[in-house]
């Protein structure tokens, strides 16, 4: 019976996998990563044997959806509201690699992953963007514009990040990778300028509702932290490339900016989410989409760390010091909250075998 159970569990997980699950693995990944810097070393291993673990089970999962529930697969991918979710695999995919790089220093794994994320990023953003395009019925702005939509800003420079930290190690000239690096920071910023307008437009002129305001709009400062640290890490690397030194002071405007608009961000998003639960008193109950609350918590960390280095602005690195903890405690608790949700789950079903 307790077999037949799991198989149950197994197969309602799988055929309504969160399209954003692998938000897990982004968060996870970039919270060992601030747990590494901020020297609690064996946290930051732990995390990666974990976030290793966690993009096998997620990937086996995502394939057997697409091999025995692809009507339900396709729903999601043609969702003005879902379909986004699904770069969280371009972005899982390079924070991975940047943990193996940083943590682990195996390089060749972090390669496989750049790749990958390279191709996956080429393969899912245009498929988003092309299919929301021709798309003959369309929702409303207010139906179909969420923070999830950002992601297309967070996978972008996730590529950007770990093509960076690659670039003495791929077959290729610095000057290319550097240059591909270069490129895709600034569309992920184009990206974000874009996108944020839409958000912002739609949080400001259409009613929302508090269980509207979920934990994706934290992407509105998770974003920004991704596309700060991208600058930064190019920044950390201008010695290698001649063309670096005349638009260092682009870089340098460009990086502070997105820092202090997601500075910025942090203050009204804890407001709202304040809001949401204690004023329109919408219960905290786990789901996936709190990994995406996660995740700019550890990227706000590692941002700070990573921007303060590359513009001698040590007066920061405190931030970075308090903030990972915060991060941690995140990670830590939306992680109970995933195993309770699981556990209660099975007994849920257990309960309902044994009534019949």
């Amino acid at each position: 019976m307790i077999m037949k159970l799991l198989l149950q569990i197994l197969r309602k997980g799988i055929a309504t996998l969160f399209p954003a699950y692998f938000a897990l693995i982004m968060s996870t990944g970039i919270v060992s990563i601030a747990a590494h810097l901020m020297k609690f070393t064996e946290i930051g291993l732990l995390l990666l044997h974990f976030n290793v673990i966690a993009y096998i089970i997620l990937w086996i999962l995502l394939i057997l959806r697409l091999l025995f529930f692809l009507r339900s697969f396709l729903e999601d991918l043609s969702n003005h509201a879902r379909s986004a979710g699904f770069l969280t695999i371009v972005a899982g995919t390079n924070v991975l690699g940047s943990q193996f790089i940083l943590i682990s220093e195996n390089y060749q794994a972090a390669t496989f992953l750049y790749y990958l994320g390279f191709a996956l990023w080429v393969l899912l953003i245009y498929f988003f963007f092309i299919q929301i395009t021709v798309k003959h019925t369309k929702p409303t702005l207010e139906e179909g514009m969420n923070g999830i939509w950002l992601l297309m800003v967070v996978s972008t420079q996730s590529v950007s990040l770990l093509g960076t930290l690659l670039v003495d190690f791929l077959p290729f000239s610095k000057e290319i990778i550097l240059f591909i690096s270069l490129m895709m920071f600034l569309l992920g910023c184009m990206l974000y300028i874009i996108i944020i307008t839409l958000i912002f437009y739609r949080l400001t002129f259409f009613k929302l509702r508090a269980e509207e305001f979920a934990p994706p709009y934290w992407i509105n400062m998770g974003a920004v932290a991704i596309t700060t640290l991208a600058g930064s890490l190019l920044l950390l690397n201008d010695n290698s490339w001649v063309f670096f030194k005349s638009i260092d002071p682009f870089i340098k405007g460009f990086t502070l900016m997105f820092w202090t608009t997601g500075t910025w961000w942090i203050p009204i998003i804890i407001i709202l989410m304040i809001w949401r639960h204690f004023y329109k008193y919408i219960p905290i109950v786990y789901h996936p989409q709190y990994w995406g609350m996660v995740f700019p918590l550890g990227m706000y960390t590692v941002c700070t760390y990573r921007m303060a280095e590359a513009l001698n602005f040590s007066f920061l690195y405190p931030v970075a010091e308090v903030f990972v903890y915060i991060a941690l405690l995140a990670w830590l608790i939306t992680f109970i909250g995933l195993l309770h949700s699981l556990l209660s789950l099975f007994v849920t079903s257990k309960n309902k075998i044994t009534a019949t």
